[in-house]
């Protein structure tokens, strides 16, 4: 039954019918009729941010901690603006958002007026889909609508522009039933091809090299996708190997994981690409930080490819079998059908394949020298990881960008999905921090810790205070290097040491900067010190910044230089080379 109201209580009334309990946002004349609605009810508790890009990243990990739509509230013009980066970072990362931009009056679109830009015009490349409200009873179906999209098929962030006077208007509210909405152009495919699945099986029991490469498709399809993962893998025998967004979909700690796959992934995971004969991907896009040099990526595998995307089928790689469909429902028929032709791993069919993956892994490609003088990077996350192992509590992985987040990636290990929040696709130095703000808010009683580099937590530090005013205790590990350590590496690496630009010769006591915001600061230079204050920064009740000063030079390994293809990958000094790969780091099957 419809009910009179007036546009911005529709909005409210839309974010509660949809379940939504918190949203992030940042005030502004064009969006108070919405803030104004929002103050009368209590159900959607709103999170003040201090900069629009800090809103966007904390729904992202909100929704990528959670399994639900994070939700954002700005206004129009700057305020539409500052969340672009966001926008991107979650469609390149398949993250679902729905972002509520103010924007002016109707009869001022176009005129150039106060805080007025082009919303949809500037956010259509950067959203799954977008929409600007000129009519009032327009705007219910609208509203549900972009939940409907953001959630299913691939999942993506939706921008709703709604002009002041639209918030106003008033008109009629109606929930739409169950099932009801129905997009005329938006119809995603959810249940794989039976026949092209068959297929796959088929191939992956004549196997003799296979491999399963996972992505963040698994995780976005639900906790049951990881589980029925795991089973499949179980089922077949099979190496695991997942990109940076699919960590946690399979357990770390099993034996047959494989680590981390592409530019600084494992030797034995990159190797088993190279050389497998039967690829089945399953939720990633063939991204060029998995591929390297394309026309040589796993040059001899019958590729199958599962993703709930079609565009994503043969835009890089082209693959043998294609079947679009959602993760979860793929691999439910794909164990299926194996149990109807068999019960029994392939264990001596691929004994051979395993005794070579672990050749590789005897490299010990994640290996590092350690130090009692200077705190290693790598180091400082295996004795945080160590340390988080020890909590009775859920433990939730943020990152900022560079390479503190691949240490994390190599070195922190997660046997759940959902546990890591990263950028992936766009790279966005900033995220960490907002993201543990928003995970915390979803999560209150977890040990929520944002792994960082000094340079790319301060792109959105202003965030620390929207932890402090909300008593959000995340934690925030600093490894300081002086140096932006990515830029500095490829410098190193590939521009004849010519480090133009890439170390701060000014940065914050951000002990002092902690205590400032009303945190707490910590910071350590000394190995032996470390594990105690690692303790210190857990035990503490509210949000901590913590400064680990580490090497300053160290440079992340293993790493495929770009465009090359994944056996010739530099490995670090200390790996076990022994009579396995030749002078050029190329494995000798």
């Amino acid at each position: 039954m419809a009910e009179k109201m007036t546009g911005a209580e529709m909005v409210i009334q839309a974010l509660t019918d949809q379940g939504v309990e918190h949203i992030f946002g940042y005030p502004g004349g064009a969006a108070l009729p919405i803030y104004d609605a929002m103050f009368q009810q209590d159900f959607v508790k709103h999170i003040l941010v201090r900069h629009e890009q800090g809103a966007t990243h904390m729904a992202e990990g909100y929704a990528r901690s959670t399994g639900k739509p994070g939700v954002v509230l700005v206004t129009s013009g700057p305020g539409a603006t500052n969340a672009v980066t966001g926008l991107t970072d979650a469609l390149l990362d398949s993250i679902p958002l729905v972002c509520i931009t103010a924007q002016v009056p109707t009869t001022l679109i176009g005129t150039d007026g106060f805080q007025e830009c082009d919303t949809v015009g500037i956010t259509r490349s950067c959203t799954k889909h977008n929409y600007l409200v000129k009519n009032v009873a327009d705007l219910p179906r609208v509203l549900h609508e972009a939940f409907h999209i953001a959630t299913t098929g691939r999942p993506g962030p939706v921008v709703i522009d709604i002009p002041k006077d639209v918030q106003f208007a008033v008109g009629d509210y109606y929930k739409p039933e169950p099932g009801s909405l129905r997009h005329k152009s938006y119809r995603p495919q959810v249940d794989g091809d039976l026949g092209a699945i068959e297929a796959a099986v088929d191939l992956m029991l004549k196997a003799e090299r296979p491999i399963f490469y996972t992505g963040g498709g698994v995780i976005n399809a639900g906790p049951e996708a990881s589980e029925n993962l795991r089973e499949l893998a179980e089922l077949t025998g099979f190496p695991v190997t997942s990109t940076l967004m699919g960590l946690g979909s399979f357990p770390a700690s099993n034996p047959q994981w494989m680590g981390m796959l592409g530019m600084h992934g494992t030797y034995e995971a990159n190797m088993a690409m190279h050389d497998c004969d039967v690829m089945i991907n399953i939720g990633a896009r063939f991204d060029d930080r998995i591929t390297g040099r394309v026309d040589a990526f796993s040059p001899h595998s019958t590729k199958i490819h599962v993703d709930i995307d079609p565009s994503s089928i043969n835009k890089i790689i082209r693959v043998d079998l294609p079947i679009v469909g959602d993760c979860n429902r793929v691999l439910e028929e794909m164990i299926r059908i194996w149990r109807s032709k068999t019960n029994q791993p392939r264990t001596e069919a691929i004994a051979p394949w395993w005794s070579q993956i672990e050749k590789w892994r005897s490299v010990n490609s994640l290996g590092f020298k350690n130090s009692d003088e200077v705190i290693k990077p790598q180091w400082a996350i295996q004795r945080l990881y160590e340390a988080t192992r020890k909590q009775a509590k859920e433990v939730y992985i943020t990152t900022e960008v560079g390479q503190h987040q691949m240490w994390a990636a190599q070195h922190f290990h997660f046997d759940q999905p959902n546990r890591w929040m990263t950028s992936g696709g766009l790279g966005t130095m900033g995220y960490g921090l907002p993201a543990a703000v928003g995970v915390q808010v979803a999560h209150p009683d977890a040990l929520v810790i944002d792994i960082a580099g000094e340079a790319s937590v301060q792109m959105t530090m202003q965030e620390l205070s929207t932890a402090v005013q909300y008593r959000l205790p995340i934690k925030v590990f600093i490894l300081n290097n002086e140096r932006m350590g990515m830029v500095r590496q490829w410098q190193d690496l590939l521009h004849g040491s010519r480090y133009a630009h890439s170390y701060s010769e000014s940065l914050p006591d951000f002990v002092k900067l902690a205590e400032a915001y009303g945190a707490k600061g910590i910071k350590c230079d000394t190995p032996a010190e470390l594990d105690a204050a690692i303790a210190d920064m857990i035990d503490y009740d509210g949000p901590v910044l913590f400064d680990v000063l580490v090497e300053k030079d160290e440079n992340c390994l293993p790493m495929i230089p770009s465009g090359k293809p994944h056996n010739e990958i530099i490995l670090p000094d200390t790996a076990n080379i022994g009579d396995i790969i030749d002078e050029k780091g190329r494995a000798l099957v």
